[in-house]
């Protein structure tokens, strides 16, 4: 079936299923009192996930404690369509993040709207939309909220991927002062990395609420040349100036570096897996951020909210191209960006006959200035000390981009129908210019991106789901400096799918399909940009989990859940015409239980993905340098046990568990400046702890 006539045989078939809806359930749904949602992502409360007309996760923060993470990208292994990638390559410190969905490059995470308490968490959305520099830490977090489909008209730009919302811990009515600490340690290696959160927060008489939050990271991972340092420091606010009307907000310093350990040949990794042969490669960063935010609720039925941020980012890597006896250049590459963003929104709801009309409108400005420099040191021998002579400045480009976002939706709820059609219009224009020649570029666009959301109320807890949604990724800066004449990313996503969910069962079921037009991709053996072509991804994404009391009361406590999600990317045009994408697996699985009896909390999580490629041709042959090759499946089990001593002794809780109980060898692959082969985690033991009062 060809990918022009799949979208319209995709619509028929969701129109001609959802028809026939009426006859299976005849009663109208009593969707209840009829309030204003204004913010799609809210609070993501379980009955905003059950009523999102599109597939949606969210991890909270029981589970991301009980998960034993040590960062984020080992809870987002949990949701299914996302796939994330091991630290590795120019991405490979813990400061990265590289997590893509649904086949979507997974490097640096692009491709995704990717958000912190709902404000851009890039270093520059538009301009600079890889996470080089993710400055958000697992401990400050209250939930992750995943949006894979259903949420582009309100939430961009690049969210052909999705939306991922870490939202932080939120402030207390009552006061509460916590602090918890984790440690691990592989045995095979040894070095501990070590995590410490504090939390204090309250609301006084007067309506003034505060929170401060602190997560810090310290130590070494399983590989050599692996020291990271991460100070994440957040101080929120809110106070009710009125019975309608509140002021929000928070401030944030994130500051982090890491050494990154860098890929390996495929004769230093037989050697041994855990060296380095990089010493020269490390990143750092820091991020300063500001957040205001007004609303006014004057009843339930009209909202209006005004959030504008700002903020600063410092990022720079030192990069080697070898081996210290192979080394012929040493690079310094110092990035600075400085962001601000106003975004005012008003909801309100009307109604018309038996439907109600929730039309919501919006409009942001952004705008984003950034310095990117390089600096190179050459001409000191193979082998020689790198630092013997001066480095040079290679690349000096400015650049500023100004983006002005326009949407409005109408969420109508008829009998048992919810249908929203919206509409999202971005105006970009990027300028670049580099300082060396004077040459300066300019790229402007316009596009109007439709979306359709249409949801059928079987029950409570039945509901089905379809949507059209339009997603855009405008030029970046380095991509623009480097070559004018790169077009921007479009691409059509659509999703049928159904949720349930009666508190003890619950269950999702999404087919997707995403038409990519003209993907960017960075070809690292030219170091260049180039428009790719056509690529299309479809699949079938499902999860479910059950209380066991449900069978039997003798399993009270006792709980089961799993996903598995079956995905196809291949390029649809070019010379790897029906080759699948690099870096990613056709089937991803999870399979958990929780047991939980009185102080004591078990828990059993298994993971597995299948094999992947490392680059575009489906390369089998494993390189000399290891970064070529079939990457092959694996799978692992995580272990953890927990007493809770409860509030008599400051609710006290100890842990600990088994991270790759089985110590399953595994790795990936980078073609990027830092190439080679990566080990995954080997066999990891870990202690946590905690206390609140």
């Amino acid at each position: 079936m060809s990918s022009v006539c799949m979208p319209s045989r995709l619509a028929l078939g969701v129109a001609l299923a959802f028809s026939a809806l009426p006859l299976i359930a005849a009663e109208t749904h009593d969707l209840g009192e009829t309030t204003v949602v204004g913010d799609w992502l809210g609070e993501a409360s379980e009955q905003d996930v059950k009523n999102h007309p599109g597939a949606r996760t969210v991890v909270r923060r029981q589970q991301i404690e009980e998960s034993g993470a040590s960062n984020v990208r080992d809870v987002l292994r949990r949701v299914p369509g996302l796939q994330v990638q091991d630290s590795n390559g120019t991405g490979g410190s813990d400061i990265s993040l590289n997590v893509g969905s649904r086949g979507l490059t997974s490097r640096l995470s692009p491709r995704a709207t990717i958000l912190q308490d709902g404000i851009p968490l890039a270093i520059a959305p538009y301009g600079q939309p890889q996470l080089s520099l993710a400055p958000t830490s697992l401990g400050n977090i209250e939930s992750i909220d995943v949006v894979r489909g259903g949420g582009a008209v309100r939430y961009g730009p690049q969210n052909v991927g999705g939306i991922i919302n870490f939202v932080t811990r939120g402030i207390p009515e009552e006061l509460v002062r916590e602090i918890s600490y984790q440690t691990e340690s592989a045995p095979a290696q040894g070095g501990f990395l070590n995590r410490t959160n504090a939390f204090l927060g309250g609301t006084a008489d007067n309506g003034l609420g505060a929170a401060l939050l602190y997560s810090g990271v310290r130590g070494d991972t399983y590989r050599d040349h692996s020291g990271t340092r991460i100070d994440d420091v957040m101080l929120k606010y809110k106070y009710a100036l009125s019975d309608i009307d509140e002021l929000s907000g928070s401030l944030q310093f994130y500051q982090a570096d890491a050494d990154m350990p860098g890929g390996l040949s495929a004769a230093d990794f037989d050697a041994d897996p855990y060296q380095s042969t990089r010493p020269y490669d490390s990143f750092e960063g820091d991020r300063k951020q500001a957040v205001v935010k007004y609303t006014r609720t004057p009843d339930a039925e009209r909202q209006f909210e005004v959030t504008a941020f700002y903020n600063t980012s410092y990022r720079s890597g030192m990069l080697a191209n070898n081996t210290p006896q192979r080394m012929t250049w040493l690079r310094e590459l110092p990035r600075d960006y400085e962001v601000f963003g106003i975004e005012p929104r008003y909801s309100q709801i009307f109604y018309a006959g038996d439907s109600s009309h929730e039309v919501g409108i919006g409009y942001r400005y952004l705008e984003e200035d950034s310095t990117e420099k390089r600096y190179d040191r050459r001409g000191f021998g193979t082998g020689g000390d790198p630092y013997s002579v001066p480095k040079r400045l290679a690349i000096y480009n400015v650049a500023d981009t100004e983006a002005h976002s326009f949407y409005i939706d109408d969420r109508i709820d008829i009998g048992n129908w919810t249908v929203t059609p919206g509409v999202r219009y971005e105006r970009v224009r990027v300028n670049s210019t580099n300082r060396l020649d004077g040459e300066k570029s300019q790229q402007r666009s316009r596009e109007p991106l439709p979306s359709l959301n249409v949801m059928y109320h079987l029950s409570d807890a039945w509901k089905l789901y379809a949507n059209a949604n339009t997603s855009f990724g405008s030029i970046q800066h380095y991509q623009l400096s480097r070559d004018a004449s790169l077009k921007a990313e479009k691409a059509h996503t659509y999703e049928v799918g159904t949720r349930y969910d009666d508190g003890l069962w619950n269950a999702e079921l999404t087919v997707f399909q995403i038409d990519f037009d003209d993907q960017l991709e960075y070809q690292s053996a030219g170091d260049i940009w180039v428009n790719s072509g056509k690529t299309l991804h479809r699949g079938v994404e499902m999860a479910g989990g059950y209380e066991l009391a449900g069978l039997d009361p003798r399993l009270q406590g006792l709980s089961i859940y799993a996903s598995l999600a079956l995905t196809k990317a291949t390029r649809e045009e070019g010379e790897n015409e029906g080759n699948d994408l690099p870096l990613y697996s056709r089937e991803v699985a999870t399979l958990g239980l929780r047991y939980e009896t009185g102080p004591w909390t078990w828990n059993l999580d298994g993971y597995a993905q299948s094999r992947q490629f490392a680059d575009a041709a489906n390369t089998d042959e494993e390189s000399a340098d290891g970064s070529l090759g079939e990457i092959p499946g694996f799978g692992y089990w995580n272990a953890r046990g927990e007493y809770a001593f409860g509030p008599q002794l400051a609710n006290l809780k100890l842990a600990a568990g088994v991270k790759n109980l089985f110590g399953r060898e595994y790795y990936t692959r980078s073609t990027d400046t830092n190439r080679g082969k990566y080990l995954g985690q080997p066999r990891t033991l870990y202690l946590q702890t905690s206390v609140s009062f």
